[in-house]
Formats: structure tokens, sequence, C-alpha cells
């Protein structure tokens, strides 16, 4: 029997459909300023969606588009006025950002309490030792689907495949505390067809196209795909995940697609964390 496929858009819907009410009966008015610096294709396109999402929950948004020849400096006094700014709950810095800008500086120099990316150290560290601060919003979206699919995560073997400080190693904490049990793999892991064969999750994030095999699922496991890969077929370009999707198909349980499963939870969580900041 074929995996059941998990709609990340349906989802992502009725989060965000939720977080519109919040906002409605919230006293204060979320805020989110997203700073772009350059012209980058795909940043731009990404920067559009997070501005529409962000105006149709009923959230304000600070639009800032800077040249690619903005220097370090001037990025740090814009984020500093943000720091500053009561209208603005959140900060988001599309990355990457243009040679010569120190991209770790800039993260760090955001306040903890608007970091709703959670890529600041002060809260990388409140999710490792299990406080509550704002997590990276992929993570916290996989969170989302897997309960959706699978209820009560507790005892699970889950593996993590990718050790990235934005998908890899936060996903992995949030899996500890559902009191799975964690495995993070990588590239260089000895054998990981055969340790994602033990699994009953599969969070697939190594950035390679269909790295993942369909062999490499066990019977009914759940696997959530982050990869987002663009790669020419037959003269076209699509987008494919890390998973080879149609051999996982024929193993797992469940699966999200690519597009249309973690993506759309992404920015969804981005305003929920928004909203979080704002009433903190």
């Amino acid at each position: 029997m074929a995996a059941t496929v998990i709609d990340g858009k349906a989802s992502a819907a009725r989060l965000r459909a939720k977080i519109a009410d919040d906002v409605k009966s919230s006293s204060t008015k979320p805020g989110l300023a997203v700073v772009l610096v350059g012209a980058d294709p795909a940043s731009e396109v990404y920067v559009r969606n997070k501005e529409k999402a962000v105006l149709e929950v009923g959230m304000n948004s600070f639009a800032h588009h800077l040249p690619a020849t903005t220097s370090e400096a001037e990025l740090l006094t814009l984020i500093d006025s943000l720091n500053a700014d009561a209208r603005v709950h959140g900060i988001l810095v599309q990355l990457p950002l243009p040679n010569g800008i120190d991209a770790q500086k800039v993260l760090e120099r955001i306040d903890p309490r608007k970091d709703v990316d959670g890529f600041h150290p002060v809260n990388a560290g409140k999710l490792a030792v299990g406080q509550d601060g704002l997590v990276p919003c992929t993570p916290i979206g996989c969170m989302i689907l897997l309960r959706e699919t699978l209820g009560d995560l507790k005892g699970l073997n889950a593996v993590v495949v990718g050790r990235s400080n934005i998908v890899g190693k936060p996903i992995a904490q949030l899996l500890l505390q559902a009191d799975c049990t964690v495995t993070i793999t990588h590239s260089k892991t000895k054998d990981l067809a055969g340790v994602c064969a033990q699994a009953d999750i599969v969070i697939a994030a190594i950035g390679k196209p269909e790295f993942i095999k369909g062999a490499w699922i066990k019977k009914g496991a759940t696997v959530i795909d982050v990869g987002i890969n663009r790669i020419t077929c037959d003269g076209k370009t699509k987008l494919v995940g890390d998973v080879a999707y149609d051999e996982a198909l024929q193993n797992a349980g469940a699966i999200t697609p690519v597009p249309g499963g973690v993506g759309p939870m992404t920015i969804a969580c981005l305003l929920a964390n928004t909203l979080k900041a704002a009433k903190k």
C-alpha cells in the first residue's frame, strides 16, 4: 500500500487561521521586520511570501530591502534600531547575506526576544536545556506534522539526517523533548542506509537531492522531507526533496511531498513565533 501523503498546505492553513484569530483578539498588534540585503532571486521570492503572509493574518509588516552594497556596519545599525522599536516584535534577516557581511555577527545582534528565526545562541541554548524560547520555524513545523500524523511520539525511534543549526540539531532536541529515541546522522555516517532502516521517523535535512533512497525506509515509517532542491530533468527544472519520493512512497506509512509539505509550515510557524514574541 502506498504511503499517506502529509498535506503541509492544509496544516499550514489551519495554523494561519488560528493565528489570525489570535491577532484579532490581541491587545498588541504583532509586527515583523524582514530585512533583505541584495537581490538574490530565491531570497526575494521567500521574502515576498513572508511579507504577504504577515499581512494576511493581520500583523504589521516592516520591510527593509537594502542594496547589495550595504556594509556590515550599516546593517548592524538597522538591527539596533529595530531592536529599539516597540512596534517590532520579530526581526528576520534573510540569508544568505552578501560577501563581506558576517552572518553570525548579524544574527547575534538581534535581540533574542525578537529572534523569530530562533537562530540566536541564547535561543539555541534555551532549546538545548529545555527552557522556553524561540525555536527555528522549520523544526516546529516538522513537529506539528508529526504529531498530527502520529499523535504521541513517545518511544519512537527517530533518525535525523543532517546536523545543521537551522534544522538538524534543533529538530533532534524537539524529538528528545517528545520522548523519542534520537539518532543524528549525516553524509559521513557509516551505513547510513542501515541506520535509516531502523527508524520509525526519518527527518531528511541533508540538502542533497533524492539522497535518501526508498529502500532505506522501514515499512510503515513516517518520512518528513525538509529538503528543497532544484534539479533539471528532461530539459525542465523541478523541485525535489532529499528523499527519492516515488521510491519512498512504496515503503513509508506517511510522507511529506516536495513542494507542499514542510515548506508551507515554515512560514506559518514564523507567524506563530512572531505572535509568541509579541505576547511576551
